[in-house]
């Protein structure tokens, strides 16, 4: 109702994800009543209320953890062709976006899908193999969210479309749905401002055909239901098959029309000119998913609302703002004209139109195309941030009631500015406080080493380094080069006097991560972790030295990341180099005083510039150029363990190995020892493997190879630095003292008043 009175410009958040997490414990928190419901949920016979909130299910409206300093187009957007991400952690990203939103008072809206089913249950079978079972997490429906029966919209596929003149065209026939409204209140954090995430779900025109049920055909009597349904029904639709690909351009479709028919609506009530469109609305497309937005709105102006199209243009172009994540090719999202044209007649006739436009456009500007250097007139940088509310007050509150303590004052006053965390850096050579500080992590790696214990039967040593890599499993972040290194060190112990071993630093190395169903080599490295780890965990010779597990179904629930991250010593982050944008997960580990293990790439190096900054030396530019040789003197002045090629050499590194391979073992030595193990068969049958071996053996694209070595360096140098106790507590301390950059709150006030043009609105 705020909004509404005062008629503020609003921001809309396009995004396919939205991995809010467990529900209460976050509001709780935000609204600073958690010790009040402790005590009334006591009152009626819960007495453990950790286990009452465990107890809520993720609403599984995303997939994984996300990137950091994406490329950001702002409104100067001129082509629906766009760079896709690689579907991960846009759910994080837009959730903690979301919540910033609402805790700095910003009229921001989210609009997504409300998906029945999640991506996927994972389950790991007997030989180690990532097996998908459905998700059903709306089962028993989703308390949180408000149906909102009078908000409904149809939306159209198929049909034909024909032009009338002007660049109007009528659009008819084809397929009808409804998209139905339900909203989810997301509260601030210590605010009475509350903001919305607008889910939509998807539901038949026409129901039940009872005709044809009386004919006999009782397929065709439920067709339409069925068809609407599957809109919304799962997450992620396989696209290996044209089926596949055409029920997930179904749903982004969808769900763009139905969000730009509510914007509309909200903007009319206004009663405002359409040359103010622009003034009232910023519209936020996070990625490439809600792209087909920029000419649903064009065919709206045009077709509906009768302005002309050069009008309609500018209006878009001012409104539509674009983030790019990555600019993998793999990543980048594309579909076949015949299926486009066959379910999206009239937007194929607008690409065209605008396409042609550019074209000529740029022709005027230089007629040889072929040496012209097309530009965009806006391009921006915003590097991302993480909520500090709930990953590190939420799921870390030890730590959050030792840094309150340490700085003093209320939680309140470091929670909205991260910047304050610095704080602790006077503290951070203090022999008391590094105590109270080691005692923390002690904590949470008994409560995750508790859980794993319950859960999954095995018992860790909480003395010992605890190592975690949980992403999406790619070749590319490579999980693979991990578990080879597992392997490794493996071996390396078991050829050690029992005298030598004494001197070894005890290692829980943990993984977490699920495959896409179609990626056959992700699900092969998932099956030969899972198979080390049986053997490995069986072998008395590294008991207490060596444990290795993998987390089945990792997610962003309170027993699982938020009980991996506080728990971690060392968190790595090792795509090969100029892959990744980098994910918000380094950010959440390392705010909760992780050391960072990984590659010169993304948001890892604008980390080392922050958390480097010690005794006058900082890696800020020179990081970027970095020479090679220099990696493991970074590693020794830096609370950040570097290795491996950077992004300028990787293409080089390409073309040798497709050119003038080298053989393995000359390349790396000790990576030819554990292809020799895994190909006698110690962890299985070996033959199961060869294809996974040879995507190294031959071409080696994402250099895992080239990099092995100095991956075994720098994980030496990390249990040299881990042996001085004192030494490594004052890394950790410092790391999350200078994170505070990393908060989506400074994030979400740069897009708001770089890009979007809009301001606070307090609720008094």
């Amino acid at each position: 109702m705020l909004y509404t009175k005062k008629a503020p410009k609003r921001a809309y958040y396009l995004s396919l994800e939205f991995l809010m997490g467990r529900t209460l414990d976050n509001a709780l928190l935000n609204l600073g009543l958690k010790k009040n419901y402790r005590e009334a949920a006591k009152s009626l016979g819960f007495e453990d209320f950790e286990e009452l909130v465990e107890s809520e299910r993720d609403t599984a409206l995303g997939n994984g953890g996300r990137s950091s300093e994406p490329l950001r187009m702002s409104s100067r957007v001129t082509s629906t062709t766009t760079r896709s991400s690689t579907l991960i952690g846009l759910g994080r990203l837009a959730a903690c976006y979301i919540d910033s939103g609402s805790t700095c008072e910003l009229p921001l809206w989210g609009y997504g899908l409300r998906y029945h089913y999640g991506m996927f249950w994972q389950q790991i079978s007997a030989d180690g193999s990532q097996v998908e079972a459905p998700d059903p997490c709306l089962n028993h429906a989703n308390p949180w969210e408000v149906h909102r029966p009078d908000v409904t919209y149809p939306v159209r596929f198929y049909g034909r479309a024909e032009r009338i003149g002007g660049r109007k065209s009528i659009w008819s026939g084809g397929q009808e749905v409804v998209a139905t409204a339900y909203d989810v209140p997301i509260p601030g954090s210590y605010t009475r401002n509350t903001n919305n995430l607008r889910l939509w779900d998807s539901k038949p025109k026409r129901g039940f055909d009872l005709n044809s049920f009386n004919a006999g055909d009782y397929e065709k009597a439920v067709e339409n239901s069925n068809s609407a349904e599957a809109l919304t029904r799962v997450l992620y639709p396989n696209d290996n098959h044209m089926v596949g690909k055409e029920l997930r351009l179904k749903q982004q479709y969808f769900w763009t029309a139905a969000s730009l028919a509510d914007i509309i609506k909200r903007f009319k009530q206004l009663d405002e000119p359409w040359s103010k469109f622009s003034e009232y609305v910023a519209i936020q497309l996070n990625d490439t998913h809600p792209s087909i937005a920029v000419p649903e709105l064009m065919r709206i102006f045009v077709d509906e609302e009768h302005i002309t199209w050069k009008d309609a243009w500018v209006i878009t172009h001012e409104v539509f703002g674009y983030t790019n994540h990555t600019v993998l090719p793999e990543a980048l999202e594309k579909w076949p004209v015949p299926l486009f044209e066959r379910l999206l007649p009239r937007h194929l006739q607008i690409i065209y139109d605008l396409n042609q436009d550019f074209l000529t456009g740029s022709e005027q500007c230089s007629p040889d195309l072929s040496s012209q250097q097309l530009t965009i007139h806006r391009f921006g940088n915003v590097t991302n941030g993480i909520t500090p509310r709930r990953w590190l007050d939420q799921c870390n509150p030890g730590l959050s009631a030792l840094i309150t303590e340490t700085l003093g004052g209320d939680k309140t006053q470091w929670l909205k500015d991260l910047t304050k965390l610095e704080g602790l850096l006077p503290h951070a050579d203090d022999p008391a406080f590094q105590k109270k500080w080691a005692d923390v992590k002690l904590q949470n790696k008994q409560r995750l080493a508790h859980f794993i214990e319950r859960t999954m039967g095995v018992k860790l040593n909480t003395s010992a380094l605890f190592d975690v890599q949980v992403k999406r499993i790619h070749e590319y972040k490579r999980q693979s080069m991990n578990i080879l290194g597992v392997i490794h060190r493996y071996i390396t112990i078991k050829g050690l006097s029992e005298k030598d071993r004494k001197n070894v630093v005890p290692r829980v190395i943990l993984f977490g991560g699920k495959a896409a169903p179609g990626h056959y080599m992700a699900k092969l490295v998932i099956r030969l972790i899972n198979n080390v780890t049986k053997v490995i965990n069986a072998d008395p010779d590294v008991e207490g030295l060596l444990t290795v597990l993998f987390i089945p179904d990792y997610s962003v629930s309170l027993v699982q990341a938020e009980l991996l991250i506080p728990a971690s010593d060392i968190s790595q982050h090792i795509s090969t180099a100029g892959t990744e944008a980098s994910g918000t997960s380094n950010m959440k580990f390392c705010l909760n005083g992780g050391i960072l293990l990984g590659t010169v790439d993304g948001a890892n190096i604008e980390i080392a510039e922050e958390v480097g900054e010690e005794n006058g030396q900082s890696t800020r530019t020179m990081s970027a150029i970095l020479p090679e040789k220099y990696l493991n003197d970074l590693c020794l002045r830096f609370p950040v363990f570097f290795f491996g090629h950077l992004a300028q050499n990787v293409e080089d590194l390409r073309h040798s190995h497709q050119y003038h391979p080298v053989p393995l073992d000359e390349v790396a030595p000790a990576l030819g020892v554990v292809f020799d193990v895994i190909a006698q068969g110690h962890f299985g049958d070996g033959s199961i493997y060869e294809t996974f071996l040879n995507t190294i053996r031959q071409g080696d694209y994402y250099l895992v190879s080239d990099d092995f070595g100095s991956y075994i360096v720098a994980q030496e140098m990390v249990d040299e630095a881990y042996r001085d106790t004192a030494s490594w507590i004052k890394k950790s301390i410092t790391t999350t003292a200078r994170m505070g950059k990393f908060s989506s709150d400074r994030a979400i006030f740069e897009y708001a008043d770089e890009y979007w043009n809009i301001e606070p609105l307090k609720l008094e």
